[in-house]
């Protein structure tokens, strides 16, 4: 392992010279405070090209972010969610086009008869949040979650428009492998995708892993009623569908720091990793489903995932995205890179995970201080930007 210096700022891992300027990059938000502890990775071909990490694990700095850390890194998980599904119906067990209910029964209730698989990948079900109250405590409890999203009428007509499905995007794909394979979302992660790969990357696990854990630093409260009592506050009361979907309930990073959250499988938002697991699993999608001579998907799926499904303001968001089948796509008002087959998505605080299929390339970004800005990720961006400046230097 190779430390690099810059700034006076301790840089550990790999990175190859052509890559420099995203290191500086990388450097500079420990310089300014922006990060506490925080790991970038991309691979090529699905080889690491940049495999970097510093900081600290806790707000305190009195536990060094080491080369196995990991962070839950929300929803970025959705990433990881997506591709058990698409695993699934690459190998012929699910039909993108059959209705929910052919694999989940219940799922069968207020109008929800005919809404496809693709519809959940897409955000386009119309299952967006829940009509009842939830506390933090329910999200714990899978089948409870389930049994009140297959009761519940969609919020809008499916298949109209997107609606960012915020936690119960997992809950949806997961009971839909839980009834195709008789086994939890995390389990199938780790069994099909995780150990053969040798991706540290969990969804729900035991205390035995907690050493390694960062925790999560959240918004200072000053900033946070800053925010509440200026332009956020009038957006939020203008989208009201953002308070059902987004404060239902109302999970903060104090949350993600404890053990109860940590050991339940929450697929849209509990997933731990590091920049090095996220663009692992990454890199399977960008390399067009096989990386390390092991193939977990075949081309043409790779590609289905990426075929638009919908293009227009998401009904939660309230931002223009272009879905593809679990990741967003580029799009004119949200372009990645210059290329076109380039599809993402990201967390709560900042975590970000971008694919490149003409590059062949995964870049991912994880980190403990979370940062929130209505203009987007402004840390992962930049990192992102000057991989493709470095990429394709003019």
């Amino acid at each position: 392992m190779k430390r690099l210096m810059s700034n006076n700022i301790e840089i550990q891992g790999i990175c190859e010279e052509r890559f420099e300027p995203v290191k500086q990059v990388f450097a500079e938000h420990f310089k300014t405070g922006q990060d506490v502890g925080a790991s970038f990775a991309v691979t090529i071909d699905g080889k690491f090209v940049v495999d970097i990490w510093a900081g600290y694990a806790d707000a305190d700095k009195t536990r060094p972010w080491e080369k196995d850390t990991i962070v839950n890194v929300w929803s970025t998980t959705k990433v990881m969610t997506a591709l058990c599904v698409h695993i699934l119906i690459d190998r012929g067990l699910v039909d993108l086009d059959a209705p929910v209910s052919k694999y989940w029964p219940e799922f069968a209730q207020a109008g929800k008869e005919n809404i496809p698989v693709r519809y959940l990948l897409s955000h386009n079900s119309g299952m967006a949040g829940y009509d009842e109250k939830i506390t933090l405590e329910d999200l714990y409890d899978w089948d409870l979650i389930v049994n009140k999203l297959a009761a519940q009428k969609p919020w809008w007509e499916p298949g109209m428009h997107s609606g960012y499905h915020t936690t119960s995007f997992g809950y949806l794909l997961g009971e839909l492998i839980r009834r195709v394979t008789g086994k939890t979302l995390g389990k199938f992660f780790q069994e099909e995708v995780a150990k053969p790969l040798n991706i540290d990357f969990h969804i729900g696990f035991s205390e035995e892993i907690d050493p390694r854990v960062a925790d999560l630093i959240p918004l200072k409260k000053n900033l946070f009623y800053r925010l509440m009592t200026s332009k956020f506050v009038k957006f939020l009361l203008r989208n009201k569908m953002i308070i059902k979907s987004s404060f239902n309930p109302i999970v903060t990073g104090l949350d993600g720091n404890t053990r109860a959250w940590r050991a339940a499988e929450i697929p849209a938002s509990n997933g731990h990793g590091n920049a090095r697991s996220i663009a692992k699993v990454g890199a399977i999608l960008a390399c067009g489903g096989e990386i390390d001579n092991i193939r977990l998907l075949s081309t043409k799926t790779v590609d289905n995932s990426i075929e638009e499904q919908s293009y227009g303001k998401d009904l939660v968001s309230i931002k223009i995205i272009r879905w593809g089948l679990g990741w967003a796509l580029t799009c004119e008002e949200d372009p990645i890179g210059p290329n076109p087959q380039v599809f993402t998505w990201g967390g709560l605080g900042g975590s970000k995970l971008i694919m490149d299929l003409d590059a062949r390339m995964s870049a991912a970004y994880a980190m403990n201080k979370m940062f929130f800005s209505l203009k987007g990720k402004p840390r992962a961006e930049k990192l992102m930007t000057t991989l493709y400046e470095c990429l394709y230097p003019k």
